[in-house]
Order: structure tokens, then C-alpha cells, then sequence
């Protein structure tokens, strides 16, 4: 019989010192949001980390030493159709190479439109919607790949810095001068994940990924707030009186005709009106230990943009310094 060490784990609580691996994680797409929050994360927890790059590295080759494969690649949307399929078919032939186990952030827009309120894993992925379809599809090449892939499955991201997201491009823009302006009404539920959560859930998985199913499809409960809570968790974060008003998608209609990534946006609408969370057991049954940051917290450094007017509520005034 083996001598077996039980040790402590932040996130996983007490656990057979088997159970919990590290090793090498290379991740693709390191600039992006995810990777990068991916890549810090990987890096605190003491793996070895190592950035692929598109211009010089062949991504068979530099899998070769990793025990996971983060892929954080994630084209703009008019460029899903052509380039995702060919992506994920490198991915999956590089890890099967190697032997490393995928990971991967998944996202609501396999359901569609006329699924539950509560998205988790047994939710079949009934999408009509041309994106939809493209991660269903791209998460199904991988469950039949017979590679070891875990999907952390999120709602839309909440970021430490402007990246391009729902969140900072329109949804807050205008802070603090201005209201935020919000996509959908504002008494739906809508699902949020701020980022370095779910990049510290990554990390707790993988190094447990030979106790999960070959594919894992793992939700990310996030954040569920209202365009109204939003704002008042805004308001607490920022120490002020935070106004919300509806969003006009009439320039994004308009602009469909002639512009591809308008038309995305409209298909997407849909989310904004539907009421939506993603199911929290699965995640608390892996990780009874994980708890996520602070909703006021979160959104105080997401609101914090260095060079920018916006200060979390107590932060210090450089100018009352000088």
C-alpha cells in the first residue's frame, strides 16, 4: 500500500497530496483577457509557465512539455465561422501529442434563447443563433476528441483593466460623470464573472484534473445581478450615487446591414432580456473551499482604471497628497 500525505488547499480543502497536481501549463492567447489572468494565476499557484507565441512557436512543439493547455485564444466574432474550428483542431492535436488536458472558458451562448433560467450542465445546448452554434459545435469536437478538457463555463466578464468587454466598453463607459447605461431591462438577472476568480477556479481544477471526468463542462456562477443591483453595487463600490438608464441599440441595428460585428451584437441581444444565472453546485462540490471575491470588491478594481477619473470608494486622492 502507498504511503498517502493529506495536505490542506486553499480552494479544494483537505486532500490526498496525489490528487492535487502541478506541473507545466502553456497558454495560448496571454493577451487576451483570459490568458493573462490565466497565465498570472498558473504562476502564483508555483507552475512552470510558458506563453505561446503565434509569430515563432509551433504549438505541437511547445506543448510537448505541458500537463495543460490553456486556451485562451478567442477571435472577434466575424471571424468565429472560419477560424475556431481550425483553432480547436490544433489545440486538440497538440494536447493529444503531448497528453496534456485542455482548459478552456466556456460561455452561455451554447443555450439559447429559449432554455431554463438556470443554466448548469445537464442545460442542452439548443442555440440557432450563428455563435451559439459555433461554440456548441467547438465544445463538441472536444468532448468527442476523447481529450482530457475541462470548460469553465462563465457569463460575461468583469476585467482589472479595459479590455474590450461588455462591461467597460458600454456598460460603464461613462462613469463617474455619467450613468451606466445598461443593454437589457433592468430587472433581469444577468451573469457576470470577474476574471481573477475565475482564473483562480482554473488553477483548482487543474490541479485536480485526473480526478475529473475526461470532459468537464464546469459552471461559473459569477456574480447574478439585475441592471439595477448593478448599479447599486457600482454605487458602493465607487462611494457615490451611481444613476443607470437603458441603452439604445438602435446605432448597433442600424449599423448591421454594413457592419458584421453589429450583427453579432444583435444576435446576442437576446441576452441581455432573458433572466439567466449559471448553477453554483457543481463548482462548490469540486471546490468546497473556493469562495468568490466580494461583488462591491470586484467591481472596485474593475472601476479603477489607472489614468482614468473613476477611484474605488477609500481609495487615496493623489491630488490631497501633493
Amino acid at each position: 500500500m502507498s504511503f498517502q500525505t493529506w495536505i490542506p488547499h486553499p480552494e479544494l480543502g483537505t486532500r490526498r497530496q496525489e490528487d492535487i497536481m502541478t506541473g507545466s501549463v502553456l497558454v495560448l492567447g496571454a493577451n487576451g483577457r483570459f490568458g493573462r489572468h490565466a497565465a498570472e494565476a498558473f504562476w502564483n499557484a508555483g507552475w512552470t509557465v510558458a506563453l505561446f507565441d503565434r509569430r515563432t512557436d509551433d504549438l505541437t512543439a511547445k506543448a510537448r512539455r505541458a500537463d495543460v493547455i490553456v486556451n485562451g485564444w478567442n477571435p472577434p466574432y466575424p471571424r468565429w465561422q472560419t477560424e475556431v474550428p481550425a483553432l480547436t483542431d490544433k489545440v486538440i492535436a497538440a494536447a493529444r501529442a503531448s497528453g496534456a488536458t485542455v482548459l478552456l472558458p466556456g460561455n452561455v451562448y451554447t443555450f439559447g434563447k429559449d432554455a431554463p433560467a438556470l443554466f448548469g450542465v445537464k442545460t442542452p445546448h439548443r442555440a440557432n443563433n450563428p455563435l451559439g452554434q459555433v461554440r456548441t459545435r467547438m465544445e463538441a469536437t472536444y468532448r468527442a476528441s476523447g481529450v482530457r478538457t475541462i470548460i469553465l463555463r462563465c457569463g460575461d466578464f468583469l476585467d482589472t483593466q479595459p479590455s474590450g468587454n461588455w462591461f467597460d466598453r458600454v456598460v460603464a463607459a461613462r462613469l463617474p460623470k455619467g450613468p451606466l447605461r445598461y443593454p437589457g431591462a433592468l430587472d433581469v438577472p444577468h451573469a457576470w464573472a470577474w476574471l481573477p476568480d475565475v482564473a483562480r477556479a482554473a488553477v483548482a481544477l487543474a490541479e485536480r484534473r485526473n480526478s475529473l471526468p475526461t470532459f468537464a463542462d464546469i459552471p461559473f456562477a459569477g456574480y447574478t445581478l439585475t441592471g439595477a443591483e448593478l448599479a447599486e453595487a457600482c454605487s458602493r463600490a465607487l462611494g457615490q450615487p451611481v444613476a443607470v438608464v437603458r441603452m439604445s441599440w438602435l446605432p448597433i441595428l442600424a449599423l448591421a446591414p454594413v457592419w458584421r460585428m453589429a450583427r453579432h451584437l444583435a444576435e446576442m441581444r437576446y441576452l441581455w432580456d432573458k433572466p439567466h444565472r449559471l448553477d453554483p453546485a457543481p463548482l462548490a462540490a469540486l471546490l468546497p473551499r473556493f469562495h468568490a471575491t466580494p461583488v462591491e470588491e470586484a467591481l472596485a478594481q474593475t472601476l479603477h482604471r489607472p489614468g482614468s477619473d473613476i477611484r474605488p470608494a477609500g481609495a487615496p486622492n493623489a491630488m490631497a497628497r501633493a
